[in-house]
């Protein structure tokens, strides 16, 4: 589904201006200012706005998206509520109602300019019905986004009957990523045992790791420190993933002092998600009630890749989010409190090329030879983009164009002022 497109006069998230780009054969095959253009070349008029590489999403549940209100709701808000509310779901679950919600997240994902997401999939059901659903909706997306698949024992590899024996037949079924939740398992040797078996699992197999890791207020699950251990030891530096981290939000100052050079050692990922970090964390908490997301300015500033995902999105956890990872960024930049003019752009990074880096995704940028693959952002800077949470103008895949939308605008009828509004113009100083 390639095609052949020229966009003229974009603003880079480097800070390029008035840039042209010669997309065709799926590629960038140039990169410059006034580029000439083949003939019968379609065109698109950048007009100064942002043009980026495509959203990504690291973190993501794609099997459980859209089911909010089935069978009930989640009435105290927690993480253990949710898990046990999809317990409650899951022997009610069909293939054709799965494929049938992730596709029309898909849809919405695509809108929002995301080109990949890596969503986790539920083995323990041993009719791997989810599995399933999501092999099938991988394919049939494959054209306009990339979807990873991480085999996910939400209840305990080792907690959970055949679990084990679940996450196999889902690896050799084709799900690309080895997942797994230490600190739900019953215990905190169990836990570590956990990590070990999983990462040897994933080094046997040539595959990347991705674990849900103490996504508790916990000061005392350190699972992490295990998986960093286990990730040298097998030499999988690069290709394995810490996910939530939240008790290192309650951890002690001095034992974070060693293990975050532990986990830079390791080259670990972390993905932190700010939008369900801050919704289900500290929930026993009176006040203060902890924010419960991850140390992300620490974890960078150690050299650590930081990505961003959504998690979820209107599930038995969250009820919110619509697919717009600029709303991600925004309460990771809040959350944080990481309101400099480079830690605002590190959060854009993170759910743009920190977050392609986790999901090793090749070709990812706007260089020549790069995947034609971007979004054009009504905005003027990454900044901006995640104050306004820019509208989304043109989404391009492949070299063509696949979503459109139209400036976001507001016209006013007040005496003697202006007559729209124009958010993105600043007032004199």
């Amino acid at each position: 589904m390639s095609g052949r497109l020229m966009i003229r006069n974009a603003t880079l998230p480097d800070g390029r201006v008035g840039v042209d780009l010669l997309l065709q054969d799926g590629r960038i095959a140039a990169v410059g200012a006034a580029l000439p253009a083949p003939d019968g070349i379609e065109t698109l008029d950048a007009a100064g706005w942002l043009l980026s590489p495509p959203f990504v999403d690291a973190h993501f549940h794609m099997d459980a998206t859209l089911s909010y209100g089935l069978p009930r709701v989640n009435a105290s808000g927690t993480l253990l509520e949710g898990i046990a509310l999809w317990g409650e779901l899951k022997p009610l679950l069909t293939q054709e109602a799965l494929v049938e919600r992730a596709l029309a997240y898909c849809d919405w994902a695509v809108a929002r300019g995301i080109g990949a997401i890596r969503s986790h999939v539920d083995v323990c059901d041993p009719r791997l019905l989810a599995v399933e659903a999501l092999l099938q909706v991988r394919e049939r997306v494959k054209p306009y986004l990339d979807l990873q698949l991480v085999a996910f024992p939400q209840d305990g590899v080792l907690r959970s009957p055949g679990a084990l024996a679940n996450l196999k037949r889902a690896l050799d079924l084709g799900v690309d990523v080895v997942g797994g939740i230490p600190h739900f398992e019953r215990t905190m040797a169990d836990g570590a045992q956990s990590v070990k078996l999983l990462c040897e699992l994933a080094a046997e197999r040539g595959l990347r790791v991705d674990m849900h890791c103490d996504e508790s207020d916990d000061p005392l699950s350190r699972h992490v420190e295990t998986l960093a251990f286990e990730t040298q030891r097998l030499g999988l530096q690069g290709r394995v993933t810490g996910s939530h981290l939240t008790s290192m939000h309650s951890m002690d100052n001095y034992y974070v002092s060693k293990l975050i050079p532990l986990l830079a050692e390791a080259q670990l990922h972390a993905v932190a998600n700010p939008l369900i970090n801050i919704t289900l964390q500290g929930r026993h908490d009176s006040y203060p009630r902890r924010r419960g997301m991850t140390r992300v300015p620490e974890l960078l500033a150690a050299g650590v890749n930081v990505a961003f995902g959504h998690d979820c999105v209107l599930d038995p956890w969250y009820s919110g989010g619509s697919g717009d990872m600029l709303e991600v960024a925004s309460m990771g930049l809040h959350v944080a409190q990481m309101t400099g003019l480079a830690a605002m752009r590190q959060c854009f990074d993170a759910v743009t090329v920190n977050a392609a880096r986790v999901l090793g995704l090749a070709g990812y940028s706007l260089e020549v030879g790069a995947r034609a693959d971007m979004v054009l952002l009504q905005a003027r800077s990454p900044e901006e983009a995640i104050r306004l949470r820019a509208a989304r103008l043109a989404v391009v895949r492949g070299g063509r164009i696949v979503a459109r939308g139209v400036p976001a605008t507001m016209t006013l009828d007040l005496p003697g002022r202006p007559s729209s509004v124009d958010f993105t113009r600043h007032p004199p100083r």
